[in-house]
Parts: structure tokens; sequence; C-alpha cells
């Protein structure tokens, strides 16, 4: 019997200690990386990318980084900003990969790191 690709997505998150374009693109390809590597994500199999930053947070483009870093000139990808709530994290870059899974059954990971694991205890 033949499987077919199933889509899903995953999240992820982390922090940055200061609003510069380096300490963005680091972080974000940090984030990056351990997703894919966690769920065996090939670039073929991203649909899109969704980021989202903070407000406190705007030297640099996320996308930008995953452009350049990671060579993803043809994925998708969108930056957005947060909705600012009180009291909520501060510098934190936040991403949903959407993208096919070759077989079903496989279970997503979701990766925060840095300050951000505070927003998912249960996922870290």
């Amino acid at each position: 019997m033949q499987k077919f690709p199933v889509l899903r997505a995953v999240r992820g998150a982390i922090t940055v200690d200061d609003n510069t374009a380096e300490n963005i693109s680091r972080a974000t390809i940090e984030l990056l990386r351990a997703i894919l590597d966690s769920n065996r994500i090939a670039e073929e199999d991203i649909v899109s990318v969704i980021f989202t930053m903070t407000p406190d947070l705007n030297a640099e483009f996320p996308a930008k980084a995953a452009r350049i870093c990671l060579g993803w000139d043809n994925v998708p990808m969108v930056c957005a900003s947060e909705i600012p709530v009180p009291g909520s994290i501060e510098k934190c870059i936040r991403v949903m990969i959407t993208f096919n899974l070759p077989i079903t059954g496989n279970v997503v990971k979701h990766i925060y790191l840095g300050g951000a694991q505070e927003l998912r205890p249960d996922l870290v």
C-alpha cells in the first residue's frame, strides 16, 4: 500500500538578547536548524514559513536570514509582528513551518529555545 505525503505544521520560538540584525539572524538560523534536524525536514518538503517577532524586534527580517544562510530562495516566507499583549515575553522570534511529511504516523517535534521555553514548558 502506497503512503502519500501528509501536510503538517511545526512551531518554534527563540529569544534574543538585543535588537540587532546579527542577533536576529543568528537566532533565526539556530531555531530553523533545530526544527529541521529534529523533524528531518528537507527544503523541498517545505510548503511555507511564517515568522513573527515581538514589537521590540525590528532590526532584521528573519526570512532574510533564512534566504541568505539556508539558501531558501524558493521557499515562500512572510514576516509579521506579534500582538503586543501586556506582560508577554519580549524579544521573541516565532516561526511556523508548513511542510509535507513523507509518511504518516510521525510525531512533529516543536522547538522552543532560550527564554521562549516559558511559552510551552510542556514541549521542552
